[in-house]
């Protein structure tokens, strides 16, 4: 059955290629825009420890259950759950617990290709000096400006997604390898040359104090709770993704080995971008802690006033559009490959009716920063309704059910035999995190989101 399921999608070359498509589908905005300003609003270094203990005990243990789950089911992820619920005489209804996955995930996807798309106009603006001499006035005029015009929202929105069809359209060989083994590799590249530029800065001792040097005495319950919440996200878990991506690991690949290395090369990016923007934000003399707008309105009056900032700058926002289009790729993915099982439709007209729901639904996004702003549900628009059912209650609920159900439905043997983990207390210690400390953690998380606790 396994070999059947395979030849619907294939499998990956290798298994540098799956590491590297696993990071580069981890590694998004997230990393490189959240991740900064999170840490600036939080304390900095202390912010950064507590999210690295939570990425050791909830996300790499979530992570190889969802690749574990994907290399025994050899489906989608909707599909996956309903096999492995039958071969250990569970409900069907577990097959709800991948379909949610499989929705969050486009639903991030519609409202991702449109910031994903501020990125590339972003990039035009600084190569054509837009930047250059700007104030905080003029920054703030320049992103309003761009979110007040629909259509121009709608050509870079509908650049994002195209751009993602066709890669996708073209299966997992030619289309998602070829994507990442360009795009990742790339992305690493032009954040090299970022931090190689923040060290120049004379201020590259003062960022790396303000990551790694922890402040004991500013703990707060918000901070943790906040870093919990980013190690859970960061890492792609529970939007199908990486359960997709697990579908393709051949046999002969150890998913405890890969997953230990795709976490180690998500969070050395969120770390290595923090080395690469704290240095710019503080030598001209940038508030860290500016926000969600610490990419789009502080960084390009930075820019703006460094010497060849056109160049810099759209590296920058060059960088951007890497991690965020391996993300598009791998948010697609799991949809199309659940239409292409389910109907038995070719990948290219599936690729192209999925990828236009996804379209459709950006529209939403589009109009929730102009026409639609004053249009409101439970106090918010669109774009904010969407993006709180995915992050407060879609992806925490998929993560919890994900860990309860390898840690619990699954059988201990199934499921020891697919992590080969040698020595028995290591993986006693792996089972123990995904059954009590890993539902734990996310719960605390969900509870906090709904502001409940």
């Amino acid at each position: 059955m396994d070999e059947k399921r395979l030849s619907l999608h294939g499998q990956w070359s290798s298994r540098l290629t799956f590491i590297l498509a696993a990071s580069a589908a981890a590694v998004g905005l997230g990393n490189i825009w959240k991740f900064p300003y999170l840490t600036g609003q939080n304390g900095g270094g202390l912010f950064v420890l507590i999210y690295l203990a939570c990425v050791i005990l909830m996300g790499l243990p979530l992570m190889m259950a969802e690749i574990t789950l994907g290399r025994l089911g050899r489906r989608n992820p909707a599909g996956t759950f309903k096999e492995i619920a039958i071969e250990n005489k569970r409900s069907k209804l577990w097959s709800w617990v991948g379909a949610t996955t499989i929705i969050a995930g486009a639903l991030i996807l519609s409202y991702y290709c449109v910031i994903a798309g501020w990125s590339v106009a972003y990039f035009g603006k600084a190569i054509k000096g837009d930047f250059q001499h700007i104030d905080t006035l003029h920054a703030q005029s320049m992103f309003k400006q761009l979110i007040a015009n629909p259509w121009q929202l709608i050509a870079w929105h509908s650049f994002i997604v195209i751009s993602t069809i066709i890669v996708i359209a073209q299966g997992l060989e030619k289309g998602i390898e070829r994507a990442v083994k360009y795009l990742f590799p790339c992305l690493i590249i032009l954040l090299v040359v970022l931090i190689g530029y923040g060290i120049t800065t004379g201020h590259f001792g003062e960022a790396f104090k303000f990551l790694f040097e922890p402040d004991f005495s500013e703990i707060k319950g918000s901070t943790i709770l906040v870093a919990m919440g980013q190690a859970f996200f960061s890492l792609s878990i529970a939007n199908g993704s990486i359960l997709m991506y697990g579908a393709y690991v051949p046999r002969n690949i150890s998913i405890t080995s890969a997953a230990i290395a795709i976490s180690l090369a998500d969070t050395g990016i969120a770390l290595a971008a923090g080395l690469a923007i704290f240095p710019i934000v503080f030598a001209n003399g940038l508030s860290p802690s500016s926000g969600p707008g610490l990419i789009f309105e502080s960084l390009p009056i930075a820019f703006g006033h460094m010497s060849l900032g056109y160049v810099f700058g759209g590296l920058f926002f060059l960088m951007l559009i890497c991690a965020a289009f391996t993300s598009t790729i791998s948010l697609l993915e799991p949809a199309v490959a659940w239409l292409v099982e389910l109907k038995q439709v070719h990948r290219m007209k599936a690729a192209w009716v999925i990828g236009g729901i996804i379209w459709l639904l950006g529209i939403l996004t589009v109009l929730s920063f102009n026409y639609w702003a004053e249009i409101k549900l439970f106090n918010l628009n669109c774009f904010e309704l969407i993006d709180y059912l995915t992050a407060n209650i879609m992806l925490p609920a998929g993560g919890f059910l994900t860990a309860i159900f390898v840690g619990w439905m699954v059988c201990r043997q199934t499921v020891s035999h697919e992590l080969e983990i040698k020595k028995s207390w290591l993986f006693n210690c792996w089972r123990f995190s995904i059954r009590y400390l890993t539902p734990i953690i996310i719960l605390i998380v969900f509870l906090h989101a709904l502001k409940i606790i």
